[in-house]
């Protein structure tokens, strides 16, 4: 019978390597970028699943506009598809307000009140500005179905929004309703925030116009 000769060199025995790297933290999913609600931070998904590429972040600091500052100048489409320039409004009262979207209940109420005391802004001399993410054809729909006598401007992407530093709502699910009051010389004289008491804007904006 034929045998089979052993190696006469002692095995070796080979272990698989140990990964003794950390688990990766496990962060929720996210879209490509975030953006922090109070920072204006912009991190993308892969800076936090791996650490070490968050120096490569990019960051975008925007500063709050409050009370006493001179607000940053725009550009954007009005419901009839027109450009307008904050600078139209130098030299003469303007009340701009934030809110999250069209034909929302508590955006279409904060509207109509606005509506409803249009005159009044009127009688101080003051404009009316209405700012949302929606596009014009949204806005001009809207504004015919209530009738609404200001205008409306589209902030595509929400950019103004973000340069103003208008807050979130909801923990950041739902962007926020603020209404700036801004004095004939462009100083921001009132900022006032109230998602959930949307003709509250109206009564605050106009105590302080007939006080100016």
């Amino acid at each position: 019978m034929a045998c089979t000769s052993l190696p006469k060199h002692p095995l070796t025995l080979l272990r698989a390597p140990i990964n003794k790297s950390p688990p990766s933290p496990a962060f929720p999913s996210l879209s490509n970028a975030s953006h922090s609600q109070f920072f204006g931070i912009k991190l993308s998904a892969s800076s936090l699943a791996n650490p070490s590429r968050s120096p490569k972040r990019s960051m975008l600091v925007y500063a709050k506009v409050s009370e006493g500052d001179v607000p940053p100048s725009f550009t954007l489409k009005d419901q009839d598809g027109k450009n307008v320039s904050f600078s139209k409004f130098k030299g003469k009262p303007v009340v701009v307000y934030f809110y999250p979207a069209d034909e929302t209940p508590g955006c279409t109420k904060e509207a109509c009140a606005f509506r409803d005391s249009y005159e009044k802004f009127k009688k101080a001399g003051a404009e009316v500005v209405g700012i949302s993410g929606d596009d014009p054809s949204s806005h001009k729909a809207f504004a015919k179905k209530y009738r609404l006598p200001f205008t409306l401007l589209s902030d595509d992407g929400n950019k103004v929004r973000k340069q103003w530093g208008v807050p979130s709502d909801l923990f950041g699910t739902l962007p926020g309703r603020q209404t700036y009051v801004i004095d004939k010389k462009g100083v921001v004289q009132l900022v006032y925030n109230n998602q959930f008491q949307p003709e509250k804007h109206v009564n605050e904006t106009l105590k302080l116009l007939q006080s100016l």
